[in-house]
């Protein structure tokens, strides 16, 4: 089935949230991605990529190819007009032609919260640990951070086939023991938004935006004793993986990050021989066949590389994940254990807690006239305090409240700042609840809750006089309870595959200290004059790399280890309780948060080491996978590079996957008409020592649904065993709620192998 059309009609209806495809003149040219059947290349042919060229001269005598693909799919990307795309659509051979997406990024106390300082002498230390590499696809890395300093370290390892590529203000020695490679890829975004301004990015794979060099010192930052934020949050930084070393590779530019460019970094990591990549982007939702992420993971994957993705910050909306696809480790965000306290002091006595990260001269020893943005505006939006929204008259040496909203918080402050104000109170809305996200802002700042903001609004309102002032703590630890699922962080069900329980998991994602960019301040503003080592910033960008570096402590102690085996290994280890046995909390409800917030619980990598048992994944059971979503033949090999149909003789069935997670479904109509039976099929494979393994279910579902578990014992006697198990659902009736969980866990009395239960009526 041809797809050009129907994606763009699918693009259209489903409006992305944060990946987007570009309106298209008839005659103008646009960015395509081409899938070419390997298989079918004329004998005429000597080489693929002849064949590729003369179909492309077939519809076009000016086109030029843009990227040639090999391990991430069979084809190669260029540049066309509708007609000539369409045209080539019908060519033999072609299995699609897809526009490019564009994608965009989703943007220290860990080690301590996660227990690795404790637990450090548990993981390799030298050896195999710095055997692992870590391929980050973001904005680049700014070489010169400590967190790449590469003392202590060996050889660079043998199997890295990399390099370090030179381009404006980078060269090649630019690149040591620690930050082994480097590359840079902007074919697609310009061949989209015109020739780089090198005035004001780097053509090279140097950060200028900050981004890339946090998520990249997340992940496998050297140990940097000193480090802090204007003294907020000082200690040693250090990545998850401190002796892993790390290949940048920047797909990002100030326009974005496009399709085309991170299918060309994807091959290129496989061929240089990455261990784990890491990707904090990504967009909006399409079947995994149109998805150039979930695309370049399943080559990826196919390598034995794991590819861990950010679940998105587009929570605490439902359905809101992105990078969904099985092969993908999807992460959404938590808290930490760490605050940074500025309290509202108002003229009435009352005082109100918020956050900032704020650093600079201080306000006034008094209290201060104080005004609320919406009066201090002609526009319908002025308590969102944009750009050249306030009246300077009444702003200028007062404190202004501003409430959250659609433009970014830090802006808020500078057009607080560029009207003469002196301060800001930065309000959340409903849509923010009581999450609250610290910033370096550019004048005396702080962040409180929708609690707060409304009782300090009531105050503003009912004093003809209003006084307030801003108090700043510092840096707090021991906060509790935590972590927390931050509001932000993606929620699911899955929309690709609702039978499929995303995200796998949280990690740190909240005010997260890292190494920074030496060419933009930490609001990132360009009206921001200061330069720092380190920033505090936060997303799901940030809590992916804590996996991608877990994942490569995993790979050190584990390299026999599968992508799915480390995965598992990281879900039947999380917790979803704290130490005090209540739940894990959601702060967008203030209550128990569920597995489509935090899917199999918060990331706790000392157990993960030694897991007990795994459930493994193969490619097979992948192709099945797909399989089971009754996909083409030609889908199949638009994601997998290959010639598969499908077994009619074989029954597929998503119930059967191997996930280390349930979601189950249920007919409404199936579950109101009767009794219904639903049967789920895993299978276990033994990583540590003999044992036998005892079943627990803990359930909130109510009468209506009754789990069992056949056999309710496993016995295993030698390492790689395999054992089955059948989890059955049996539906009487429907709950009150359209969803409900359950939990399920295997034990020996030393290990503990958990998996969520999600179990929704549609």
């Amino acid at each position: 089935m041809k797809t050009f059309k129907s994606l763009i009609s699918l693009l259209l209806v489903l409006g992305f949230f944060d990946v987007s495809v570009a309106a298209q003149n008839p005659d103008q040219r646009a960015t395509y991605i081409i899938h070419m059947a390997k298989s079918e290349m004329p004998a005429s042919f000597e080489h693929h990529t002849h064949w590729y060229e003369s179909s492309l001269k077939s519809v076009s005598d000016s086109a030029e190819i843009l990227y040639t693909y090999d391990n991430v799919i069979h084809g190669f990307s260029t540049q066309l007009t509708r007609e000539e795309a369409e045209s080539l659509e019908q060519r033999p051979g072609i299995l699609s032609v897809l526009p490019e997406l564009k994608y965009e990024l989703h943007t220290t106390r860990s080690p301590e919260f996660l227990g690795l300082d404790k637990s450090a002498n548990l993981f390799p230390t030298s050896g195999s640990a710095s055997e692992v590499i870590v391929g980050v696809l973001d904005t680049g890395v700014w070489p010169e951070s400590k967190s790449f300093d590469d003392t202590g370290l060996g050889p660079v390892p043998s199997s890295w086939k990399g390099a370090c590529e030179t381009g404006t203000n980078f060269n090649a020695s630019n690149c040591n023991r620690k930050l082994i490679g480097a590359r840079y890829f902007a074919r697609g975004y310009e061949a989209t938004l015109g020739p780089i301004d090198e005035s004001k990015e780097s053509k090279s794979p140097r950060d200028d935006d900050g981004h890339g060099t946090h998520t990249a010192s997340t992940a496998a930052g050297s140990v940097v004793e000193g480090a802090s934020l204007f003294g907020y949050a000082a200690g040693t930084a250090r990545g998850m993986a401190t002796r892993a070393r790390v290949a940048a590779y920047k797909v990002c530019w100030v326009g974005g990050c496009f399709s085309s460019d991170i299918l060309a970094a994807i091959e290129q990591a496989i061929d240089d021989n990455v261990n784990v990549l890491s990707m904090s982007l990504g967009g909006g939702t399409s079947d995994y066949y149109k998805d150039s992420i979930a695309i370049g993971a399943f080559a990826a994957m196919e390598k034995g590389i794991l590819v861990s993705c950010s679940a998105g910050n587009a929570g605490p909306s439902s359905y809101s994940l992105s990078n969904v696809a099985p092969w993908i480790t999807t992460v959404g965000a938590g808290t930490l254990d760490r605050d940074f306290p500025a309290f509202v002091s108002l003229g009435n006595g009352q005082n109100y807690s918020g956050v900032s990260l704020y650093k600079g001269d201080g306000l006034p020893g008094k209290l201060l006239p104080f005004v609320y943005a919406g009066n201090a505006s002609n526009a319908t939006n002025g308590n969102l305090c944009m750009m050249d929204t306030l009246i300077p008259e009444k702003v200028a040496g007062k404190i202004v409240m501003c409430d959250r909203g659609v433009n970014a918080r830090v802006q808020k402050g500078a057009v607080v700042k560029a009207a003469g104000g002196l301060g800001m109170v930065l309000a959340n809305t409903e849509g923010n609840g009581e999450e609250l996200v610290a910033d370096a802002h550019l004048l005396p700042a702080t962040a409180v809750g929708q609690k707060f903001g409304d009782a300090i609004k009531s105050y503003l309102v009912s004093d003809p006089k209003p006084t307030v002032t801003i108090l700043f703590e510092g840096t707090k630890v021991g906060v509790e309870p935590s972590p927390v699922v931050a509001a932000f962080s993606s929620r699911g069900p899955n929309s690709i595959t609702p039978e499929l329980l995303k995200p796998d998991m949280i990690a740190p994602g909240v005010n997260i200290l890292a190494g920074w960019s030496g060419a933009v301040g930490p609001t990132g503003l360009a009206t921001d004059s200061r330069r720092v080592s380190f920033n505090i910033i936060s997303g799901t960008s940030m809590s992916c790399p804590h996996v991608s570096g877990l994942a490569a402590l995993l790979k050190a102690a584990h390299p026999e280890w599968s992508p799915a085996a480390i995965r598992s290994a990281l879900m039947t280890t999380a917790y979803v309780s704290y130490k005090n046995g209540q739940k894990l909390q959601d702060i967008a409800t203030g209550k128990a948060s569920t597995p489509f917030d935090h899917g199999a619980g918060h990331v706790n990598p000392v157990s993960a080491l030694n897991p007990g048992l795994v459930y493994d994944l193969t490619v097979d059971d992948y192709l099945g996978f797909l399989c089971a979503l009754n996909y083409t033949a030609s889908q199949i090999n638009s994601l997998a590079r290959r010639k598969f149909t499908c077994d009619a003789s074989k029954r597929y069935s998503l119930a059967d996957f191997n996930y280390p997670s349930f979601a189950v479904n249920i007919e409404t109509a199936q579950s109101s008409s009767g009794s219904s039976v639903l049967k789920y099929t895993r299978s276990l494979t033994n990583v540590g020592p003999p044992g036998t393994y005892k079943v627990f279910i803990t359930s909130s579902t109510g009468p209506g649904v009754k789990i069992s578990v056949e056999p309710a014992t496993l016995s295993f006697t030698q390492a790689n065993e395999k054992k089955s198990y059948t989890v059955t659902f049996t539906v009487s009736s429907m709950p009150s709620n359209t969803n409900s969980f359950a939990h399920l866990e295997w034990s020996d009395g030393k290990y503990i192998v958990g998996s969520p239960i999600a179990i929704s009526w549609n």
